[in-house]
């Protein structure tokens, strides 16, 4: 490239090449990083990444999370946790006991509401389940 289209070419012979006597082409006048968040840069980490600093929350120490682990099973797929025998008879049988579904048993502890059963009574015994189910 010819010398005289490099930028370099006509601040030649200028002390500070255009940067300036006081403000100085420093290598990194506001440090490097993440530096300054808490001082010189905070409106800045405040405006883009609030919450960036400082704790939040209470602690627990030795989490483990086996211990709040819960499967779930849907209102809707109650019937096919039984056999199909039983949906049979209970259908049949219209003033009898309702049939029980103890899906403790089969390993599931909170019943959730999502879509409709049958018009069908039944019992569901669970450890848990939501405010709607």
């Amino acid at each position: 490239m010819l010398s005289r289209l490099m930028r370099t070419w006509r601040p030649r012979g200028h002390v500070n090449h255009g940067h300036g006597r006081i403000g100085k082409h420093r290598k990194h006048p506001g440090g490097q990083g993440n530096a300054g968040g808490l001082h010189y840069h905070r409106i800045n980490f405040d405006k883009y990444d609030p919450g960036y600093f400082r704790k939040v929350g209470t602690r627990h120490y030795h989490l483990k999370r086996n211990q709040s682990f819960c499967l779930t099973v849907n209102l809707d797929k109650l019937w096919t946790l039984v056999s199909e025998q039983t949906h049979v008879n209970a259908a049949k049988n219209k003033i009898g006991a309702a049939p029980l579904i103890d899906v403790v048993r089969l390993v599931y502890y909170k019943v959730l509401e999502k879509r409709k059963l049958p018009k069908q009574p039944v019992i569901v015994k669970a450890k848990f389940s939501s405010r709607r189910a």
